[in-house]
């Protein structure tokens, strides 16, 4: 009888990454309900003293596979590692992060072991009369928020997006020794070869993980109309972000986009500007610590939603309110 939810840790050079560890969190909710135990599932090469982590974010048990073969991210020999692991055990829930090799491992094993996949969900709950996973997730452009079951075939499997369950506290755990399996690769399994990994050359923090956002909406205007947040958020020490038509006019970067159909944002401050605040994008930054609205329209949703509100010109108000941080640190610096 399948049993217990598994979370698919991902891990990328021997660094486990955060969505592995918020899944972990949320499993621990799931498992709650349905009386189960939350398991986690790492894969890699020379990977098993990581398994402590996963112990102290909430993990019953850990399951894994240590082969030289899975030094790099190959799908081949990371689809087999994971059907063997399901295989073995028999889950009732699968979680993987919705990140780039969550979205391509995800479909690949869910094809084999012969169950459906939910993707890119943003909300995760259990009925309580049939044990269900209960997967949620926008539709139709992120019109609609779909609610989609798996009855008939198990694991239940679903990606997750990033930054969208909150991080779990880490707490103290016993040296707890994870079980190791034994994966029987062949060489053909690795089906292409990787000739060099040339890492992105980026200086902006990735905006899950900033503190500080300023998000810029239509009345930015264009790409030049970004200029503007971008010294308002090097004042304060935080990133630029934007709604999705930011992005859909190719004003700005996709992985800059926040809301349904972009990432799920939790800042200490979000400061957003000349941003309507439509529920896709509402979505995306609402459990914000503190919310800062700068709109001409006083009515609009994000108005009403913001901690504060500044009615009037992103285009004035911008420049103004970044001399004025400006001014305020400098004054600070000086009375040191």
């Amino acid at each position: 009888m399948s049993k217990d939810v598994f979370v698919v840790i991902e891990q990328r050079e021997g660094h486990v990454q955060k969505v592995g560890l918020e899944l972990l969190g949320e499993a621990q909710k799931l498992a709650a309900v349905l009386g189960e135990k939350v398991v986690a599932i790492l894969l890699g090469s020379n990977i098993t003293g990581k398994a402590k982590m996963l112990y102290e974010y909430g993990a019953d048990k850990v399951i894994v596979v240590d082969d030289p073969m899975l030094k790099l991210y190959v799908t081949e020999p990371y689809a087999k590692a994971l059907t063997t692991v399901i295989g073995l055990y028999d889950p009732n829930v699968v979680l993987f992060g919705a990140s780039s090799i969550g979205r391509d491992l995800a479909p690949r094993v869910a094809g084999r072991v012969h169950t459906g996949l939910t993707a890119d969900c943003t909300k995760l709950d259990v009925d309580a009369e049939n044990g269900l996973l209960l997967m949620t997730r926008p539709a139709f452009g992120g019109n609609i928020m779909a609610t989609i079951v798996c009855k008939n075939y198990r694991p239940q499997m679903a990606t997750v997006r990033p930054g969208v369950m909150k991080m779990p506290e880490r707490k103290e755990a016993a040296e707890c020794e994870p079980e190791i399996v034994r994966v029987a690769f062949e060489p053909s399994d690795m089906n292409v070869e990787i000739m060099e990994v040339l890492p992105k050359a980026t200086k902006s923090v990735d905006i899950t993980e900033a503190k500080v956002l300023v998000s810029g909406g239509r009345a930015v205007g264009g790409a030049e109309g970004f200029e503007p947040l971008h010294k308002l958020a090097d004042v304060l020490g935080g990133e630029v972000a934007s709604s999705r038509v930011g992005v859909d006019s190719g004003w700005i970067e996709k992985d800059r986009q926040v809301g349904q159909t972009g990432k799920t944002v939790r800042p200490d401050l979000y400061v957003a500007c000349g941003i309507s605040g439509a529920i896709q994008h509402l979505a995306g930054m609402e459990d914000s610590e503190f919310i800062l609205a700068i709109n001409k329209d006083a009515t609009c949703p994000m108005m009403e939603i913001a901690d504060l509100g500044i009615q009037g010109d992103i285009k004035k108000i911008v420049p103004k309110l970044t001399e004025a941080i400006t001014k305020f640190k400098a004054s600070k610096a000086v009375d040191k």
